[in-house]
């Protein structure tokens, strides 16, 4: 097998393996395209150059030097998700482990690899065996049901709000100057559809008093 051959090979064989784990785990998932772009190109630029850097003989210790930059590496005016840094590491791994492609007896140890970490993420993500509580970050109006001794209420507000059964709720940053607190409340089952992932609170609740001014 020519070189240029063994090259192709390997990066489409890369590339198909990072867009099965973005796209059908991943994406139905979150039903968020957002990182799509981010986690491709860093799949497969990644790709790119620990190739050359092994085809001009370099450290195999540069190249996880090069690899623990991308892994580190967090946009400061947009931090990642903690599951979206998750997908990063292994988006970001799986071209170092598949340079070894270019020793034609390490393929078959190659797709057994690729194939479990497939395999081990949609578990993961399906669920299977695991019981998750998901949670929602909120700024939340009713300041005066934050007392511990009127939790209940809070709960059951919430609950007719949201229409989500609600397990417990805690109380984050509380601003006496708009009489407003930033709740964390947790739930049963996966995030609904509708709602995005992110970590900032996404859900704003007001009485009608509040919009009238």
């Amino acid at each position: 097998m020519s070189d240029l051959t063994n090259f192709l090979l390997s990066f489409v064989f890369n590339l198909v393996v990072a867009i099965a784990l973005v796209r059908f785990i991943y994406y139905p998932t979150t039903h968020s395209k957002r990182y799509v772009l981010t986690f491709l190109a860093f799949n497969s630029v990644i790709f790119f150059v620990l190739h050359f850097m092994n085809s001009i003989e370099i450290s195999l210790g540069v190249g996880f030097g090069l690899f623990a930059i991308f892994t580190i590496l967090r946009y400061r005016t947009d931090p990642l998700p903690v599951r979206e840094m998750t997908y990063l590491f292994i988006i970001a791994a799986l071209p170092v482990m598949n340079t070894a492609s270019s020793d034609s007896t390490n393929w078959p140890q190659l797709i057994v690899a690729n194939l479990a970490i497939l395999l081990l993420m949609f578990i993961l993500e399906k669920g299977w065996g695991f019981k998750y509580d998901a949670s929602k970050r909120i700024v939340y109006e009713k300041i005066e049901l934050i007392r511990p001794d009127r939790m209940d209420e809070l709960i059951a507000d919430l609950a007719d709000r949201t229409g989500l059964k609600i397990k417990r709720v805690s109380v984050g940053k509380i601003n006496f100057l708009k009489d407003t607190a930033e709740l964390t409340f947790y739930y049963e089952g996966g995030s609904p559809d509708n709602w995005n992932g992110h970590d900032q609170p996404v859900i704003i609740a007001y009485s009608s008093a509040d919009l009238d001014d």
